[in-house]
């Protein structure tokens, strides 16, 4: 992203996004490996987007159940092979256990069909190594859900803001990413190191997202990070903290911290906030809840002309689904660059790598 001209105002109001749906009947998506509830987020906004659920399959029947309650016109499918074999199917939305969303991606590609992955899409650098091959020999979409950008309407005004000089030139961007853990409720992958990557892979990938996205910065390099387990040493490979200090290759600076500390008191599941410093003002971004309203949606904005609150529930939209729709048939790439998609992945696995080197060390 690059900015123009700063302005000495605040007098902006958010832009709806202009996209359509796809005709009826264009995209078809099967949907398998329902492990993350953001699977259904993920279907949500491509049947906005025109898009038609034709086929769902999992391990667990409750769970396809479940799925088909919110999505009655998917059929359950025999077997994920089925899926790969319909050349109906344009793409495949899959939220796996995240080890193994790869393997899933990998088989998806070699039928032909684009990918949409639940984040974090990738455990290990050798899995985002594979992804990467395999892209440039199909030439397909290997999408992933960032949703704490993606689906947040405070972060599309912000864009949009930052597009038209209100702050300036972007200098650093400050995520806070708290989550609810509900530990009982949780499947035993949750804990596993090996399966879930730790809580910079998984968590930690929407904040290095938005970074680069925001400061328009097309790599970075990890200056620190570091995790720790409080208070739950019946699960020694989870990690309740995290942080990471990042600076871009433009020179933008980033810092992050993702935990699992949100206390039940809170209305929402987590506290979630972005604040990107400009030169010539800066960007708060309250995206779930703005204490006491108990509603999230809320952006305020400081520059030399003043400062302003807003409310933009309803007033953007998720523009995401609907490029998405279009790449898939036009065989485009606005919905989100590949290499953008896999240089977000790539850091938070360089990270997660730093901050497991840092303990090692420390446990020596």
């Amino acid at each position: 992203m690059s900015s123009v001209k700063p302005t000495q105002h605040t007098n902006f109001e958010p832009e709806h996004h202009q996209e359509v749906p796809v005709k009826e009947g264009k995209v078809y998506i099967a949907v398998s490996c329902l492990e993350h509830g953001h699977i259904y987020s993920m279907c949500r906004g491509m049947k906005e987007a025109g898009a038609v659920i034709r086929w769902v399959w999992d391990k667990d029947p409750e769970k396809i159940r479940d799925f088909q309650n919110a999505f009655p016109e998917a059929k359950r499918a025999a077997s994920f092979q089925q899926i790969l074999e319909d050349e109906t199917v344009h793409m495949v939305a899959c939220a796996a256990i995240p080890s193994e969303r790869c393997d899933t991606g990998l088989q998806v590609l070699d039928a032909g069909k684009h990918l949409f992955s639940a984040k974090a899409p990738f455990t290990t650098i050798d899995q985002l190594r594979a992804a990467e091959h395999k892209v440039k020999q199909t030439g397909l979409h290997w999408a992933v859900f960032y949703s704490e950008r993606l689906q947040v309407e405070c972060t599309g005004f912000a864009e949009q803001l930052i597009q038209k000089g209100a702050i300036g030139e972007v200098v650093q961007v400050m995520g806070l990413g708290p989550h609810r853990l509900k530990i009982n409720h949780r499947p035993e992958w949750f804990f596993q190191k090996d399966t879930y990557g730790g809580i910079i892979c998984d968590i930690g990938s929407h904040q290095i997202e938005q970074f680069l996205w925001f400061a328009g910065a097309e790599d970075a390099e990890v200056l620190s990070s570091t995790t720790r387990n409080h208070d739950h040493p019946e699960y020694p490979e989870f990690e309740s903290y995290g942080d990471a200090h990042l600076r871009a290759d433009n020179g933008v600076t980033h810092y992050f911290r993702v935990d699992w500390f949100t206390p039940d008191g809170l209305s929402n599941w987590g506290d979630g906030r972005t604040i990107i410093l400009g030169t010539e003002g800066y960007i708060e971004l309250r995206k779930y809840v703005d204490i006491p309203d108990s509603e999230g949606e809320r952006l305020y904005l400081v520059n030399h002309g003043g400062e302003r609150k807003y409310n933009v529930s309803g007033k953007v939209g998720y523009p995401y689904f609907y490029r998405l729709a279009h790449d898939i048939i036009e065989g485009t790439d606005t919905a989100m660059p590949q290499e953008h998609t896999f240089k977000a992945a790539e850091l938070c696995l360089l990270a997660q790598q730093e901050a497991d080197q840092l303990m090692a060390r420390r446990v020596d």
